[in-house]
């Protein structure tokens, strides 16, 4: 993997240079590494990018706008990037506030320029600004082309990919695919381990819209694309069929590796005791990959995204109050959210003299699609005994033969 590198000469200050894409695409986003949650839910410690793109050409044509946070930022890249030259368009890909909050300022420091979106994008445009730009529309559908001179710009819509009017541009001049939210990351345009960050992006963001991905993937199949310029993340430059690859894999919600994540909610520390054992049952029987999550202390994003990796769960969870300890209802709520299906899932319950959380979830698993939750279940009674490990020694070899292991 290739990633393009940008220059941060000053973290605090939010401030990247424009460097160049290609020859005649220049980056002029901003780096925000002050952001501790994106979206007000998801912890970034590496930060979040902004991104922004300009193509040069006899029609400068400016590619998103970047959130309110880093206006000024963004408008010094621009006029840098520009040299004093004036743009012709704005391209608007999406209207969510974190690429599109300085349209209004771009219009008025560049009263010529027009913008360019689909009819969704200006039906929603009024929701967010004072003024309509109706004067300064420039409509697209889906297939459309704008001649930049030697550039010429195709459009593609991607409905709930993942609002109503995105859509993602094609560059048929230099093979470069602007594609909105879609293969975006969290973290630093220098960072490395694509995957796993972008898998958590996308489980947690986009997860849901699987359907439409697809729609989008398919459209993306019929073009020579050689570089993807996401809003968010880095530019992603040779070996594009991985980054695809992964994407088909994900919108159909299947298994990305064999292994099991073990999930669990513990009040005072023994239901963890018998997850970290069963964890380690299952490793001892050749499993290589089990990760483990604390519903009380992980990141909940990552805990999600890696129970999507894998095609098996285990869920260990205390009864509280006669239901469940809400850490777990919240995880079972978020991965039922983000449609998740096509896995197997072992449960082990603790109640101290009235167990029910295996009871209800299983009744929470049930209301997703494909779920092969296993028929034996681990009951503890307060603390792990030596019945409760050779229980659980019976569970695990269980799953992992349902598994196929």
């Amino acid at each position: 993997m290739c990633i393009i590198k940008h220059i941060i000469p000053d973290r605090k200050a939010m401030r990247t240079m424009y460097t160049k894409i290609t020859e005649t695409i220049y980056y002029a986003g901003v780096y925000d590494s002050n952001l501790d949650l994106f979206e007000s839910q998801y912890a970034v410690p590496n930060g979040i990018t902004y991104n922004s793109y300009i193509i040069t050409d006899d029609k400068i044509t400016v590619m998103d706008t970047v959130d309110a946070r880093a206006t000024d930022e963004w408008l010094k890249n621009v006029e840098e990037a520009l040299g004093g030259k004036e743009p012709s368009y704005l391209v608007i890909s999406h209207l969510e506030p974190d690429h599109a909050a300085n349209i209004a300022r771009f219009a008025e420091k560049y009263p010529n320029a027009e913008l360019v979106g689909n009819a969704k994008t200006f039906a929603m445009l009024p929701q967010f600004f004072d003024n309509d730009f109706a004067d300064r529309r420039v409509v697209v559908k889906d297939g459309d082309e704008l001649t930049l001179g030697k550039h010429t710009l195709q459009f593609f819509t991607a409905p709930m990919v993942h609002w109503p009017e995105v859509m993602v541009t094609y560059d048929k001049t230099d093979k470069v695919l602007f594609s909105a939210d879609a293969f975006g990351t969290f973290g630093a345009l220098d960072s490395d381990g694509w995957d796993s960050e972008a898998r958590r992006y996308y489980i947690n963001i986009v997860g849901k819209y699987g359907v439409q991905v697809q729609s989008l993937l398919k459209k993306a199949a019929a073009l020579d694309i050689e570089i993807i310029c996401p809003l968010h993340g880095a530019a992603l430059k040779e070996n594009v069929e991985h980054y695809i690859e992964k994407y088909d894999v994900w919108s159909k919600y299947e298994p990305e590796d064999k292994g099991i994540t073990v999930a669990y909610a513990s009040i005072h520390g023994n239901t963890a005791e018998a997850a970290k054992k069963f964890a380690g049952i299952l490793k001892e029987k050749g499993e290589e990959n089990v990760s483990l999550f604390d519903l009380s202390r992980s990141d909940m994003s990552a805990a999600v995204a890696e129970a999507f990796r894998y095609d098996g769960l285990v869920l260990a969870c205390a009864t509280y109050d006669g239901g469940l300890f809400p850490c777990m209802e919240d995880f079972l709520a978020h991965l039922k959210s983000k449609t998740y299906r096509n896995r197997t899932v072992a449960l082990i319950e603790n109640g101290s003299w009235g167990p029910m959380a295996a009871k209800h979830m299983r009744t929470a698993l049930e209301q997703m699609k494909n779920i092969n939750i296993l028929d034996k279940t681990v009951t503890i009674k307060s603390a792990v005994k030596a019945g409760t490990i050779s229980d659980m020694e019976e569970m695990a070899d269980e799953l992992l033969k349902t598994l196929g292991r």
